[in-house]
């Protein structure tokens, strides 16, 4: 036999498998490195001060960890086990990038980062990430895919870009990688991920009381008000296609679409959770009467942490240009309630899904440089449902194309319509000229003929054009 012939057939024969190995696993990960090899990133050491930041934290780099992230503040915190089950407060991260506005991601291709709770699993590590490293959140849930939500392979990740994903430097992530590395290697099966639009502080809810996603958002609050007054993992589960915290099942199991079965709650974290609701909800009701104004903050692609205010090389800096910008929203009071402020109650707080109208802040749209900028008005239609019979559709109130309410004064002047730039827009002065010759020409023309011209002067209405702005795509 040619021993060396067979050397050079087996030598061969192995690095076909091993090429083959390492394809196969380049294909089952995402976001990978071109030449597919497993990254020395990946095993990067805890850093000396943060081993020592576990120390003086009483926990060690082997303890469970948890991840809580807060897309308007930009923030990515981690969470470590102590001795007696409790978590403390490890770092805060300044995110480097997100995109897409507040809210839960809802379809593949809208740049959203989701808002809900998540699981990391090992398996959802990748070490070959073309973004420095990376692991997979766990999006679609058992909560999204009861709402028949589409998309997947959200990230955090390094490399500050983002299509959907958290992203955070190429150091903050090899960091925050190595802690959740230690913490499975000392026995954590699983990560959850608490993802927030933003901190749920008495301010915040304040001045997004009226946003469409309120519902929702007080849905996730209650879980992470459960951590907040333990410190300790709440436990999560789906059914009724909503979240119910700290759960158990009585003769049955939790199914996400299907109707809740019996089940019991833990009394003490449920006693504790409802008291904190209750006192936040008395600082809501203060801050309203003192005057907050409900807004609904929409930016042109996401934000990042002021610390990174001056970076340049990210993803759509574009869009990161301007500041996002808060539109003002009409706040309705039902009739024979008391008026807003009165007695420190609101129709918004006691009602928190009651219909909203929304109304761009006029001065802030036209003074501010990213009118051209803002998604189209279809962008954060109302989920909640509005009545028929006292509110006309959603696109006529908010494009100005709605007939006035006999009750709200008409609008003096047509200013710069939002994601349709400045110099498109008619100028005031323009826009009321057609109203120079009132009633009496008006008085002698038939019906007929005010009809025709109402429909002319809604097709040269400058409000009905198409927003400038791309697609926004993932």
């Amino acid at each position: 036999m040619n021993f060396t012939r067979f050397g050079s057939h087996l030598r061969a024969g192995l690095n076909v498998r091993i090429a083959v190995a390492m394809i196969a696993a380049g294909l089952l990960s995402a976001c990978n490195d071109s030449d597919g090899l497993r990254s020395a990133r990946a095993y990067q050491p805890i850093p000396a001060d943060m081993l020592a930041l576990m120390q003086e934290k009483h926990t060690t780099k082997g303890a469970p960890i948890l991840i809580r992230t807060f897309k308007k503040e930009a923030e990515l915190e981690i969470w470590k086990m102590t001795a007696d089950g409790s978590y403390t407060h490890l770092k805060t991260y300044p995110m480097c990038r997100w995109s897409g506005q507040l809210g839960p991601k809802t379809r593949e291709g809208d740049r959203q980062v989701p808002e809900g709770f998540y699981t990391i699993t090992p398996g959802q590590m990748n070490p070959n990430s073309n973004y420095y490293l990376s692991f997979n959140v766990g999006y679609p849930n058992a909560y999204d895919k009861a709402h028949g939500y589409t998309g997947g392979m959200i990230m955090v990740h390094g490399d500050c870009s983002s299509a959907g994903c958290y992203s955070m430097t190429d150091q903050q992530i090899a960091e925050i990688y190595a802690i959740a590395r230690e913490a499975f290697s000392g026995g954590q099966q699983q990560i959850q991920m608490q993802s927030m639009p933003f901190r749920m502080t008495p301010e915040n809810l304040a001045k997004h009381r009226l946003d469409p996603n309120m519902p929702f958002w007080k849905e996730i609050k209650t879980g992470s008000d459960s951590f907040e007054v333990t410190r300790r993992e709440p436990k999560v589960a789906v059914c009724g296609r909503r979240y119910v915290f700290n759960a158990t099942a009585n003769g049955g199991r939790f199914d996400a679409t299907a109707a809740c079965p019996p089940m019991s709650e833990d009394a003490e974290t449920k006693a504790l959770v409802s008291q904190r609701q209750k006192d936040e909800d008395a600082k809501v009701a203060e801050l309203v009467a003192s005057g907050v104004k409900p807004v609904k903050v929409v930016y042109s692609d996401g934000g990042q942490n002021p610390m990174f205010a001056n970076v340049t090389r990210t993803s759509r800096p574009e869009a990161l240009a301007a500041a996002p910008v808060e539109i003002a929203m009409e706040e309705k009071v039902k009739p024979g309630s008391r008026a807003a402020g009165k007695a420190g109650k609101t129709t918004a707080v006691a009602n928190l899904s009651a219909p909203a109208t929304f109304r761009p802040a006029q001065t802030d749209i036209a003074k501010s440089s990213v009118a051209a900028a803002v998604p189209p008005a279809t962008a954060f239609a109302p989920t909640a449902s509005i009545p028929a019979e006292t509110e006309q559709p959603f696109y006529r109130r908010f494009l100005g194309s709605a007939e006035t309410p006999k009750s709200e004064p008409a609008p003096a002047a047509i200013q710069p319509v939002m994601g349709e730039p400045a110099s498109q827009a008619k100028p005031a002065a323009a826009a009321t000229k057609p109203a120079a010759k009132p009633a009496a020409t008006s008085a002698r023309a038939p019906a007929s003929a005010q009809q025709k011209k109402a429909q002319e002067q809604k097709l040269l209405d400058p409000r009905q054009k198409t927003s400038s702005l791309p697609q926004v795509v993932r």
